[in-house]
């Protein structure tokens, strides 16, 4: 039976139905501008439902890049303004200078949320982490709840219709189209919940797994501390215990991740009635600039703490300042580093090949390896790193490459993919990356083997 709306069904590769949309997507390129290359605001809503209305029925990543691309860039243009003194239309458009000007104004606001985001989204993450490794845990991948949140956070946003609204006479179509022109969309998305999950975390987790290092919190809880040297328990027999361990971890935390952004999605499409729309007038007006001065502020801010660092003395212990001072407050320094890379590596790369988002691959491999190179030479025996140097390490891991890589958009880029190519783009990723993990780590721990970080040494 035909849809409701008329259009006809068509089937892809991988043998899914889809339905083909009569409208271009010719108004998206000229909305969107340079951020149409942005994967968070290009890639449809996971959630795909035949007896839904029409709105929520979506096309594939692949199809919506390949319509852009095939589409010449447009030209922004001022509307014309009257002259009050005789209602006439001025013969001459607004000065190109002006429209770049407001582009310019327009792009600080978004760095300015993406610098704050991405400060907020690694304090959360590292709380989480914390707060869920404790002695009788279930699962030890550290990141794993982080990932988890991040990932429902990006399912409603990229399914909700009603916050960023404009009035109510605008259809679902153009809610979308208009959320994603708007800063705090941007940062909320490739700003938030890219820094709350962390692809390089995972994949060193999963390389943990593999080598049988993954951290065991025991003792007592005061006693226990994501950062600190725990011990990691017994060894395996063999080989195969460790290729159980990466399939529970990959299995956990991806199918976690996917699930969590459907779960989302779906809380944006049951609670669309009862969500308020935010005045965008007065998001312009006030909540931009207030956010881009708060964000300069706060990072300064972390700065001048780095510089201010003292390091105390006394038993260390799970809240102590002394154990999370240093690596959290150099983690804020360098997230919002991270962010930014993504932010323009996205912007540069993801358009390149629509089957195969590009830009988000490099920056999850490149922050891998980077975290693999800090986490060797924070762990190497003859490095002599002194105790801030392993601190900076430790900030560069969870604050840099946490931020330069993301989960949250990955599964979303993995759920509106075509099946065969989401199963070719996530397979790469995750091979590629913990190969490079293989190399850095693990030729110095079945070499020389593993020493505690100097900073975490003292539990």
């Amino acid at each position: 039976m035909p849809p409701p709306d008329g259009r006809a069904p068509h089937h892809d590769d991988s043998g899914s139905t889809q339905l083909s949309s009569p409208t271009s997507n010719s108004s998206d390129s000229q909305i969107l501008g340079p951020q149409s290359n942005l994967d968070e605001i290009i890639a449809p809503p996971p959630i795909y439902e035949s007896s839904e209305k029409p709105e929520r029925q979506r096309e594939s990543l692949e199809n919506r890049r390949s319509k852009d691309e095939s589409l010449p860039l447009p030209q922004e243009t001022e509307p014309a303004q009257v002259n009050t003194q005789d209602g006439r239309y001025p013969d001459i458009p607004q000065p190109a200078k002006k429209r770049a000007f407001r582009e310019f104004l327009r792009m600080a606001c978004i760095v300015g949320y993406l610098i704050f985001f991405s400060i907020a989204g690694t304090i959360l993450r590292l709380a989480i982490e914390c707060l869920t490794f404790y002695p009788g845990t279930p699962v030890n991948a550290s990141v794993l709840w982080a990932n988890v949140g991040g990932s429902f956070i990006m399912g409603f946003l990229s399914e909700d219709q009603e916050l960023f609204r404009v009035d109510d006479s605008h259809t679902a179509e153009a809610a979308t189209k208009h959320k994603k022109t708007i800063p705090l969309y941007i940062g909320l998305t490739t700003g938030f919940c890219g820094s709350l999950t962390s692809f390089s975390t995972f994949i060193r987790d999963l390389f943990l797994a593999l080598s049988n290092d993954l951290a065991v919190p025991l003792g007592p809880y005061s006693d226990v501390s994501l950062f600190a040297s725990v011990p990691v328990g017994a060894s395996a027999p063999n080989g195969g215990f460790s290729f159980m361990a990466i399939v529970a971890v990959l299995f956990v935390e991806i199918g976690l991740s996917i699930a969590s952004l459907y779960l989302g999605a779906h809380l944006a499409i049951g609670t669309s009635a009862w969500i308020p729309t935010v005045s965008q007038r007065w998001v312009r007006k006030f909540l931009d600039p207030f956010v881009f001065i708060l964000a300069v502020l706060s990072w300064v801010a972390v700065i001048c703490l780095a510089a201010l660092l003292s390091r105390g003395s006394g038993r260390v212990t799970l809240w102590s300042t002394d154990m999370w001072k240093g690596p959290v407050i150099f983690a804020l320094i360098f997230a919002p580093l991270g962010t930014l890379v993504r932010f323009i590596v996205s912007l540069q790369l993801n358009s390149r090949i629509a089957a195969f988002p590009l830009g988000t691959f490099v920056v999850n491999l490149g922050g891998t390896m980077v975290l693999g190179m800090a986490y060797s030479l924070q762990h190497a025996s003859s490095s002599g790193a002194s105790f801030v140097g392993c601190q900076v390490l430790q900030g560069i891991m969870d604050g840099f490459c946490g931020c330069l890589t993301t989960v949250s958009t990955w599964v979303l880029e993995l759920s509106g993919l075509r099946r065969r190519h989401a199963y070719f783009y996530g397979t790469v990723s995750v091979v590629v990356a913990l190969c490079a993990l293989v190399i850095e780590i693990g030729s110095l721990k079945w070499t020389t083997g593993l020493d505690s970080p100097s900073c975490f040494r003292n539990i």
